[in-house]
């Protein structure tokens, strides 16, 4: 057995690590077909796209670990039965909770690393992937001259280039129209040369045999009452600002993070915090019904604006005295009027303060949906090896075809019901734990039904509803 244990533990790295490459690759050629063209023509350092790609391998990761796991299981157990040795195994008394243990603690501790790479690995790659999204599709296109077209994206010029000599930077039959400083002037030149200056956002036009023709201030071309001035120049360089083409990183510290790339330790704090909130806004809401509220015992907080609940409802000394000097105490019309609107205006309050706990409720949902799914797809890892090997074991075919198709439609299934348990429960039709732990609770029963299958040897027995049949057929009289 400890053999047998040893060949298996062989096995299963090297079925896992060739499959998860496999998947790994497949994920990022899906994710650079994807966003190739958000990437194309924005003239970003190579260094700046493998950035990219490295951040956003995190959740590549996420999903691919726990697939290639169920893979590389029904693989390595299809062969275990394939070549005749389960049926040795089962001979000689050995039941498959024996085989399959060793797998199973292999299955706890990749849930255990998954767990500490979704809860602090994921969150931080994918707050820096998002900041790097932002600072690419900020990023206006490359300086990129068409012949035969006008280009403004250079401040204060449009360029008109007839030819484009690729690659080399050469330009020929130049007309630039410059409009820096109030001045208008226009520039013809055979021909240019276009380079960047190093260490500097600007790009240097050479330009070689031409002329500048230039009005005076407020004056315009095309009229002959007016005079401008013609230079002629054999080479006239000038100095194009880039610096809205460069790419800029911004600070990390300007973002806030939302609860995809917030860490779970720091989940778990806003989600206490706006617990709080809720507990304090309850207290003040539940004040209102306290008897006496409406008065002069009302909570202390209105609506901006709100006037002070009149509390003249009855006579007093007070308004005696108000009508011993010449003021008439409110009429009955008066103090009805300062009621309705003292109730309008907590009416008011109160329906803010249902709505703000609403609110609060929902978005401690949502981060506590992201808090359980973080373990949930780690736990799903053991999971999947608990499915994979008597899946494996009564298969009995170590193949691709007999491991990677139902594997994909288990994997399948169990995504489907999580995506969709995440969405109820962000929605509020369900409890956060509930719409995220479902699909493993599910694979759960299904992994001891095979456990089961396979201990019992159902597989040898005649169909349950074979069995039911007979079972009927004993007993009628």
């Amino acid at each position: 057995m400890k053999r047998l244990h040893g060949l298996i533990l062989r096995m299963l790295p090297g079925r896992v690590l060739g499959w998860l490459g496999t998947l790994m690759f497949l994920l990022v050629m899906q994710f650079l077909i994807k966003y190739l063209p958000d990437l194309a023509g924005k003239g970003l350092p190579l260094g700046v796209l493998l950035e990219l790609i490295a951040y956003n391998l995190a959740y590549m990761v996420v999903l691919a670990v726990p697939m290639s796991l169920l893979i590389g299981t029904m693989m390595t157990f299809g062969r275990i039965a394939e070549s005749r040795a389960w049926v040795v195994i089962k001979a000689s008394g050995v039941s498959p909770v024996r085989l399959i243990w060793p797998t199973l603690l292999v299955g706890v501790f990749v849930a255990t690393g998954m767990t500490y790479f979704n809860n602090r690995v994921l969150p931080e790659a994918n707050f820096r992937a998002r900041n790097l999204w932002y600072d690419i599709r900020k990023k206006r296109p490359d300086f990129e001259l068409r012949p035969g077209m006008f280009y403004e994206g250079v401040r204060d010029y449009s360029i008109l280039v007839q030819h484009v000599a690729a690659g080399s930077g050469i330009l020929e039959d130049i007309l630039i129209y410059d409009y820096t400083d109030n001045a208008q002037a226009v520039i013809k030149a055979r021909e240019g040369r276009l380079l960047p200056l190093p260490d500097r956002p600007e790009l240097a036009l050479t330009l070689f045999d031409g002329e500048i023709h230039r009005m005076p201030e407020g004056q315009q071309f095309y009229r002959s009452e007016e005079r401008y001035e013609r230079l002629a120049f054999d080479r006239y360089r000038m100095t194009l600002d880039a610096s809205e083409f460069a790419f800029e990183r911004s600070e990390e510290s300007r973002t806030n993070r939302s609860d995809r790339t917030m860490p779970t330790r720091d989940m778990i704090g806003f989600v206490d915090s706006l617990r709080q909130s809720v507990d304090s806004s309850l207290v003040r809401l539940a004040a209102y019904f306290e008897p006496g509220s409406f008065g002069s015992n009302a909570p202390e907080t209105r609506m901006p604006g709100a006037r002070e609940p009149f509390r003249a409802a009855l006579p007093t000394e007070e308004s005696g005295i108000a009508a011993s000097a010449g003021r008439a105490p409110p009429s009955d019309e008066q103090i009805l009027t300062r009621a309705i609107e003292d109730a309008r205006n907590i009416r008011m309050i109160m329906d803010d303060t249902q709505r703000g706990i609403a609110w609060e409720l929902q978005r401690a949902d949502r981060f506590l949906v992201e808090i359980h799914k973080k373990y949930s797809i780690a736990i799903a890892c053991l999971i999947f090896m608990l499915i994979g090997a008597p899946l494996g074991l009564s298969t009995r075919r170590g193949g691709l075809s007999s491991a990677g198709i139902p594997s994909a439609g288990i994997f399948l299934f169990y995504w489907v019901t999580l995506v969709q348990g995440e969405k109820l429960a962000d929605r509020g039709f369900l409890e956060p734990w509930i719409g995220m732990w479902i699909a493993n609770l599910v694979m759960i029963a299904a992994g001891l039904w095979l456990m089961v299958y396979v201990t019992l040897d159902l597989r040898a027995t005649p169909p349950l509803r074979t069995r039911l049949l007979r079972l009927l057929q004993r007993h009628k009289p």
